[in-house]
């Protein structure tokens, strides 16, 4: 029997505002979910479809976010991994207990691995540059993790509706920018990020 892959892939790493978001997927080989691709290169209601496609097939999955004050606190690359990091732990479960879906091979988007110490059944792990587009289980990764996030800041425009976070997601669009001005930093955006920083002056 081959080894199962696990796609590693984040969102929200460029936002002035919000978590960043990791997921970790396992896709199922008897139940393929046609279409995947880097999220960035889908419309938002197919990422929905295709979402809830892997929710349904999917062997495991997992999402995981490292908040706005883990970032400013650490780095927004240390939060990326720290979250990639929780993504693969609530997927696979910690090495002191039993490895669900036997020796795995952990595929990462990007250049770096998150620290993956601890996790059970890891047999090999791998860092794929432009992964998101070309590893169906990292694609799936990419887009449970870019749907998370976006759930998640059209909640916190329920709360700091002024900020316009359901449009951009906390990206520095124009908008944004011009409503941090406006409004100064709310408890949600990142005050280690210069515009943010700007804002709070």
């Amino acid at each position: 029997m081959s080894r199962l892959i696990v796609g590693v892939d984040e969102a929200g790493r460029g936002p002035l505002a919000g978590p960043v978001v990791a997921a970790a997927v396992i896709l199922d080989p008897e139940r393929p979910v046609a279409g995947l691709a880097d999220s960035k290169a889908l419309g938002a209601a197919e990422r929905e479809r295709l979402a809830l496609l892997l929710q349904e097939r999917a062997l495991g999955w997992c999402v995981a976010i490292a908040s706005p004050a883990e970032i400013d606190a650490i780095n927004i690359l240390q939060a990326t991994m720290l979250a990639m990091r929780r993504a693969a732990l609530g997927l696979l479960g910690s090495a002191s207990g039993v490895a669900t879906f036997g020796a795995v091979r952990v595929e990462v988007d990007g250049n770096r691995l998150p620290s993956l110490e601890g996790v059970a059944g890891i047999a090999e792990a791998v860092a794929i540059v432009k992964g998101d587009a070309t590893q169906p289980a990292i694609s799936a990764a990419s887009i449970l993790a870019k749907t998370a996030r976006d759930n998640v800041m059209e909640q916190l425009d329920t709360r700091y509706p002024e900020y316009g976070f359901a449009i951009h997601k906390g990206y520095p669009t124009p908008a944004h920018l011009a409503a941090l001005k406006a409004h100064g930093p709310s408890s949600v955006h990142r005050r280690s990020f210069g515009p943010v920083k700007s804002a709070a002056r």
